[in-house]
Order: C-alpha cells, then sequence, then structure tokens
C-alpha cells in the first residue's frame, strides 16, 4: 500500500506546475510602425525576441525613398527594453538602443545653388512607450518616442535625432 501511494504521489507531482505566469510560447515578435508609415511614407519593421517576462533584446531595421527626411533613407540598429507592466511582456517599458543610419541633406550655397551633402551616423538613445496585447498573446500594439545623439555629426547635421513609433506587432 506505501509503495502504490508513492507511486501516486510521485506521479502527481511530477504534472504539478507551480508558477505565478503561465509559460508563455510565444517568444518572437514582428512589428511594423504603422504611424511613422502614414506620416512620412518610411517603411520601418523590427523584430524583439523576449529574454524573460521583463525584458527583451531586438532590432530595427527601416527604408525611405527620399534621402533628405528627418532620419535619412536607411537606418539599422539593436535596442534592450524593460517592461514595468503588471502583465508580463506589456505594459509601459523603458529602451536603450543604438541607431546607424544613411541620408542626405540639400544644404543651399549662394555661388552654387543647392549642394547635397551625404551621410553617415550613429546614434545612442533612450525611450519609452507602453505596449497592450491581446488576449491571446498574439497581436500587439504600441506606442514609443525616443531620443538619440549623434557620437559623429557633420558640421551641418543636427546632434540630437528623435524617433517615434505607433507599431502594430504579431508574436509567434
Amino acid at each position: 500500500m506505501k509503495n502504490l501511494f508513492l507511486i501516486i504521489a510521485l506521479f502527481c507531482i511530477a504534472y504539478v506546475n507551480a508558477q505565478a505566469y503561465p509559460r508563455f510560447n510565444n517568444d518572437n515578435e514582428l512589428k511594423f510602425n504603422i504611424g511613422l508609415f502614414l506620416a512620412s511614407s518610411t517603411v520601418e519593421g523590427s523584430y524583439e525576441y523576449f529574454v524573460n517576462e521583463d525584458t527583451s533584446i531586438g532590432g530595427t531595421l527601416y527604408f525611405d525613398s527620399d534621402a533628405t527626411d528627418y532620419n535619412g533613407n536607411f537606418g539599422i540598429g539593436p535596442n534592450l527594453r524593460a517592461y514595468f507592466g503588471y502583465v508580463p511582456r506589456s505594459g509601459f517599458f523603458a529602451e536603450a538602443f543604438g541607431l546607424y543610419y544613411t541620408g542626405e541633406d540639400q544644404v543651399p550655397d549662394n555661388n552654387l545653388g543647392v549642394r547635397n551633402n551625404d551621410y553617415s551616423t550613429t546614434a545612442l538613445g533612450l525611450g519609452v512607450g507602453n505596449k497592450w496585447v491581446t488576449q491571446s498573446e498574439k497581436f500587439s500594439l504600441e506606442m514609443s518616442a525616443g531620443i538619440g545623439r549623434n557620437f559623429n555629426p557633420e558640421d551641418f547635421q543636427d546632434t540630437f535625432m528623435f524617433r517615434a513609433g505607433f507599431s502594430l506587432g504579431f508574436r509567434f
């Protein structure tokens, strides 16, 4: 009788899962910045990998057909996020990001008309935002903003750069 009780107890213990939150299977998320696209026709996509319930790493890639737009015509960079919401992997977040971007600036010259100056620069910055997730943990909506400092700005270029987004995401 003791052996039967021991076997049943071990069988029950093997299937007990005592965690505060359910296991999350969707550790990857792809996002499209629809706000930036509607405002300036810039195509920006992001990837985010959740390391745990309140930390993620990711990357951003964007293209713009107009090289003279504020943040240029191409950009790529990593980010690290920390979430502070009550629901894991969502809510208020703070992020540190890096960005390498290229572009072109048109500078009026009194003698020659307009000159185009090509540039490429690297920036590091901080951002904040909020993320909402559906009950099924498949879709997300995110609003974010950030400011960064260019490390090697040209004479005609601003020292600071700004980011903003209104993104729709899909988790898998």
